[in-house]
C-alpha cells in the first residue's frame, strides 16, 4: 500500500508539471484553434534557460543558504517566464498571423516547422548530450515530522505544488473575472463579433501567446529543479503528455486541462512503476486514440460548432 501511495505522490508532481504545460496548448486552441506543436519545444527551451540562470549565471548549489536561494529561484522563474513570453509572442507574430486566414493545414504546418526549429536551436547552442545540475533542495522526508517514514514526500514535490498550484489559480481568477479574460473568451466564441464590439483580437491572440509562453517558462523551471535533467528533445514527451492532457480534459477547457493532466500524470507514474516506462509512451498513445474515438470532446469539454 505504501508503495501506491509514493508512486500516486509522483503521479501527482508529475500531473502538475503536465497541467502547466497543457494549458498552453488548450489556451491557443481555444482562441484560433491551433495545436501549437511548437509549446513543448518551449517548455525544453524554458528548462534550458532555467539551467544556465541556474548553473551559469547565479551558480546557485545545494549549500546556497536557503533564504537566498528561495530569492534567487523566484528570480529565475521570473526571468524565465519573461523569455518564454517574449519568444511565443514572436513566434506568433512571425510564423502563425500571417496564416490565419488561410487554410488550417498551412498554420499546423507552420506550427511543426517551428518545433523542429526550436528544437535544432537548443541542439546547436546546447548539444545533443543532457545537461544537468545537482539537487539544490534538501533531502528530508517532509513527511518525517509526522513520523511517516514509510512514504516520502520531498522538498521538490513540495515546490512542484507550491510553484504550479498558484499558477493555476491566478489564470482561472485571470481567465473568469478580468477584462482581458472575458475578451479572450469572446474571442475564442466568435472572433469577427468580438472584432466588432470592440475587442482587439490580435493583441488577445498575443496576449494568449503570452501567458501561454509563461506558463511554459515556470513548467520549465519546475521541472529541471524537480529532475535535475534537461535535453534539446525533452519538449517531445512532456508536449506528448500535455498535449493528451488537454485531449484528455476537453481542448480548449481550461479546467479539463488540468483534469487530464492530474490523469496522465499517474497513468506516467503506474506504468514506470508497475509495468515499463518503455510502455509508457505508447499506453499515452493508447489513451489519445481512445480519447479521440469514444469520447473527442473529452472528460469536460463540450461540442463546438466549426467557426471555419
Amino acid at each position: 500500500m505504501d508503495q501506491v501511495i509514493q508512486t500516486f505522490i509522483i503521479g501527482l508532481s508529475n500531473g502538475l508539471i503536465f497541467a502547466l504545460v497543457a494549458l498552453g496548448y488548450t489556451l491557443v486552441y481555444g482562441i484560433i484553434e491551433l495545436i501549437n506543436f511548437a509549446h513543448g519545444d518551449l517548455f525544453m527551451l524554458g528548462s534550458m534557460i532555467a539551467l544556465f540562470l541556474i548553473a551559469s549565471v547565479f551558480g546557485l548549489s545545494a549549500s546556497t543558504p536557503a533564504l537566498q536561494l528561495v530569492g534567487v529561484i523566484l528570480l529565475v522563474i521570473a526571468i524565465t517566464m519573461i523569455a518564454t513570453a517574449a519568444i511565443n509572442v514572436t513566434i506568433e507574430r512571425i510564423a502563425y498571423r500571417p496564416l490565419r486566414h488561410a487554410p488550417k493545414l498551412a498554420p499546423l504546418i507552420s506550427a511543426i516547422g517551428m518545433s523542429f526549429v526550436l528544437q535544432n536551436i537548443a541542439n546547436l547552442i546546447a548539444g545533443p548530450a543532457n545537461k544537468s545540475i545537482d539537487n539544490l533542495f534538501p533531502t528530508t522526508n517532509l513527511l518525517s515530522v509526522f513520523g511517516i517514514e514509510t512514504i516520502a514526500v520531498t522538498f521538490q514535490q513540495a515546490f512542484v505544488a507550491v510553484v504550479t498550484i498558484p499558477l493555476l489559480i491566478a489564470l482561472t481568477w485571470f481567465v473568469d473575472k478580468t477584462r482581458q479574460g472575458r475578451a479572450m473568451r469572446a474571442t475564442a466564441q466568435d472572433p469577427d463579433t468580438a472584432g466588432l464590439m470592440g475587442v482587439d483580437v490580435n493583441r488577445t491572440i498575443a496576449l494568449t501567446f503570452l501567458i501561454g509562453g509563461a506558463l511554459a517558462g515556470a513548467a520549465g523551471v519546475v521541472q529541471i529543479l524537480y529532475n535535475n535533467v534537461t535535453v534539446w528533445n525533452l519538449g517531445f514527451r512532456f508536449g506528448l503528455n500535455a498535449f493528451t492532457s488537454a485531449v484528455l480534459g476537453g481542448i480548449g477547457n481550461l479546467s479539463g486541462a488540468v483534469v487530464g493532466a492530474l490523469v496522465l500524470g499517474q497513468i506516467n507514474a503506474f506504468s514506470d512503476r508497475y509495468l515499463s516506462a518503455n510502455w509508457t509512451n505508447a499506453i499515452v498513445f493508447a489513451v489519445l486514440i481512445a480519447v479521440l474515438v469514444f469520447k473527442p470532446t473529452g472528460l469536460l469539454g463540450q461540442q463546438l460548432a466549426d467557426r471555419a
